[in-house]
């Protein structure tokens, strides 16, 4: 049975496990649109209400996508998109300026071919613009029905801050896996005490999790994880993920954890959606869903606990894999 959640204090309820669509916006190379429309409605079916995209995820491509699959069922989902990044005539390629706020909610409604989204977030940080005017824009969004809630994806805890100085922020939205620890200490935290709606994202760490990569795994060249030049300010974690020597490190840490999610009956997909949905504060968990089998599969990390003595042998493991779990230099240069 699904398991849903408070979405922090926005009144809404989420399923612990979310339906993350970057995948269908292209960068993982091919996938039927036609059988992720499938996956869309069984995730549905299942119970999985909560399902994010970004105007960035192929330049509306997944926002399209995800507006023909989800079709008549749209109001019994909860809906997230993000906009503020992907922009070439900008520094850094970020805008939140107010302008940027008006312009691309309506471009994203009409790409997901709804009147309104549940939850609008920033995608990334922009700090060459005020934080209160993005959240006052924000505001506006909300005022004019085009947005129930909103909020911030990927701001340090001093930004997040900041802009809670000029409006609540209702939903946030970082990096929570077995291989990226970071927010445990520092936004989850405060998210919990704040009441703050939390999604993470990259449970599976970009596919290390998910049961189907080798030691000697070569990505295709449309793939990202290939092109260490498109990493930008993620470079840090990437490198730790997928950089020279790292891939057959991590795989072998993923194998390890196999014998354990055997003890439960369970994948190690399914073990590591456990952990992180797991983790205090934590409203959903997003996993890329590309077809039926996957959603499925992902439905059986719920329903169970794992042990403390698990969760002990489990950062064991990585310790002694010599992976760094939580990359502290990346989350003050996002």
């Amino acid at each position: 049975m699904m398991e849903h959640r408070p979405f922090g204090t926005t009144g809404l309820e989420v399923s612990a496990i979310g339906f993350g669509c970057q995948e269908i916006g292209g960068g993982y190379g091919t996938i039927d649109e036609t059988e992720f429309a499938h996956a869309v409605g069984r995730a549905i079916d299942l119970g999985i209400n909560c399902f994010d995209t970004a105007a960035a995820y192929g330049n509306g491509a997944s926002e399209q996508a995800l507006g023909r699959a989800l079709g008549t069922r749209r109001d019994e989902v909860v809906l997230v998109t993000k906009f503020g990044v992907g922009y070439a005539d900008r520094p850094n390629f970020r805008d939140s300026s107010r302008e940027r706020v008006r312009s691309a909610i309506e471009l994203s409604l009409r790409n997901l071919g709804t009147d309104h989204v549940d939850v609008l977030l920033v995608h990334w940080p922009d700090r060459s613009v005020p934080f209160d005017e993005t959240m006052s824009a924000l505001d506006e969004v909300v005022r004019d029905g085009k947005a129930r809630f909103v909020g911030v994806s990927n701001f340090t805890c001093d930004e997040l801050a900041a802009c809670e100085k000029t409006r609540r922020v209702d939903v946030v939205q970082y990096g929570l896996s077995l291989f990226d620890r970071r927010m445990e200490h520092t936004v989850l935290p405060h998210c919990e005490d704040q009441g703050i709606g939390f999604m993470a994202y990259g449970a599976l760490a970009y596919g290390l999790l998910s049961g189907t990569l080798s030691p000697g795994v070569e990505f295709a060249a449309d793939d990202w994880r290939s092109k260490s030049d498109k990493w930008g300010v993620m470079a840090p974690l990437f490198r730790n993920l997928f950089g020279p020597g790292a891939v057959p490190r991590n795989v072998a840490a993923a194998d390890d954890l196999i014998a354990i999610a055997a003890r439960y009956g369970r994948s190690v997909p399914q073990l590591a959606l456990r952990w992180t949905t797991s983790r205090p504060g934590v409203s959903t968990s997003l996993v890329g869903c590309r077809t039926v089998a996957e959603v499925e599969d992902d439905v059986g990390a719920l329903g169970w606990t794992i042990d403390d003595d698990d969760l002990a042998e489990i950062d064991a493991v990585f310790a002694a894999h010599g992976v760094n779990t939580c990359v502290d230099d990346w989350i003050e240069e996002i």
